[in-house]
């Protein structure tokens, strides 16, 4: 989740859009990599992993509203990414978390970036 959450930092900071192909790519990665990890990962990381999902998704809802060429496949971005974000927050909470410190580590991130 580390790298995934390093590259997604970058992509905060730039100041102009990344392209289809390269958010289509991105979000491959982070799927295949919750597919194969998720089991096994500690609090951090599938908090980690829940942050990146929130704002993967909300910006595959905001890009598909921009173009119509790609709407479906952003709004099944934005679903995959829903189905993963509730997810993670279930297993969080069975393992003992709050909806409000789940929020609150959330915010850490979002504030750490």
């Amino acid at each position: 989740m580390e790298k995934l959450l390093e590259k997604l930092k970058e992509y905060l900071k730039m100041e102009t859009e990344i392209p289809f192909e390269e958010f289509s790519e991105y979000y491959r990665d982070l799927i295949a990599e919750l597919n194969q990890t998720f089991n096994d990962l500690d609090r951090e990381n599938r908090l980690k992993a829940l942050y990146i999902c929130s704002i993967v998704q909300s910006n595959a809802d905001a890009r598909s509203k921009e173009s119509k060429a790609t709407a479906k496949t952003f709004k099944k971005i934005s679903a995959k990414c829903a189905f993963w974000t509730d997810a993670i927050k279930f297993n969080l909470g069975k393992d003992g978390m709050s909806p409000e410190e789940i929020e609150q580590a959330t915010e850490e991130i979002n504030a750490s970036i």
